[in-house]
């Protein structure tokens, strides 16, 4: 029987299906898409052959991404009737790079319980064959299309001390590679490529490697690609002062940041640590 379901209330269901391999699906989201009363997909297309493969006859009803705001005031109407909906996309999970977000806030608001269901993601599932050491990273998913608007995107992140992140499509993966080795530098990266699928493709190397790989070629399958960080140099210093100050003549980090970063180095308040920042880089600056 369905989950958390309430006497006159629906439930919305999210839905993480393959993304690319169909044995990846879980016994849950099969069960869930066989009791529901609607599924809500991406593109009914696309879910209809997922659906046909495991037998599953469910009605779709379409929500992606141009209908979203129009389509999910449906939805939350049905679910208020009580009906039992499950949200599913192309591939994966529904919220992350995908349609999802806007019903799943809209259901929440008017008292829909939101019941989600783990599984496929292409996020972790790259994550997890890129061996990176440091678990924080930042997940930018898809970066302006735009040069310029994508140069001033990574230029916002060039001190980051953690591995960004980003999905792209196989038509802007060059230029996406190119404009990150302008702005962030030759750093370390990988990229993961239809995964799970025959033609799963991990490549790791430097961003001028990468580069060089994907250019002149017909890339296939949207790439998931993951940049190491290029602050490495060691802080120096053996007191709050001194760390301050070696940041502010070593890096080109903002007080702000610089304050978020050693407040959680060493345990201390980031208000503390930002009022004494000023103090010390204002006393460098009327010196020099």
């Amino acid at each position: 029987m369905i989950e958390t379901k309430l006497d006159r209330v629906g439930t919305l269901y999210v839905v993480a299906t393959p993304i690319g391999n169909l044995e990846d699906i879980t016994l849950r989201a099969l069960r869930i898409l066989k009791e529901v009363d609607l599924i809500a997909a991406e593109d009914t297309r696309h879910s209809r052959q997922l659906l046909n493969h495991f037998d599953i006859h469910t009605p779709l009803i379409s929500y992606y991404r141009e209908k979203e705001a129009e389509r999910s005031e449906e939805l939350v109407q049905r679910m208020l009737a009580g009906e039992t909906i499950a949200l599913v996309t192309d591939a994966g999970t529904p919220g992350i790079s995908d349609p999802g977000a806007v019903l799943v806030q809209k259901a929440r608001a008017v008292g829909v319980p939101v019941v989600p269901l783990p599984g496929p993601s292409a996020l972790a599932t790259a994550l997890s064959a890129a061996g990176i050491t440091d678990g924080s990273f930042l997940f930018l998913g898809f970066p302006p299309a735009k040069k310029g608007q994508r140069q001033k995107l990574l230029s916002t992140f060039k001190e980051t001390p953690w591995a960004l992140i980003f999905y792209e499509s196989p038509h802007r993966i060059d230029a996406l590679l190119a404009d990150v080795l302008e702005i962030l530098g030759d750093r370390q990266a990988f990229w993961a490529r239809e995964l799970t699928k025959i033609h799963e493709d991990l490549q790791a190397g430097s961003i001028s490697q990468l580069l060089a790989l994907a250019t002149g070629r017909r890339n296939r399958g949207e790439f998931v690609l993951i940049i190491q960080p290029g602050f490495c140099q060691q802080v120096q210093g053996e007191n709050l002062e001194e760390i301050l100050l070696w940041y502010q003549q070593n890096t080109e980090l903002s007080l702000k940041d610089v304050s978020g970063r050693i407040a959680k180095d060493l345990g201390l308040s980031r208000s503390d640590v930002y009022q004494k920042a000023l103090k010390v880089w204002a006393a460098t600056n009327e010196e020099s």
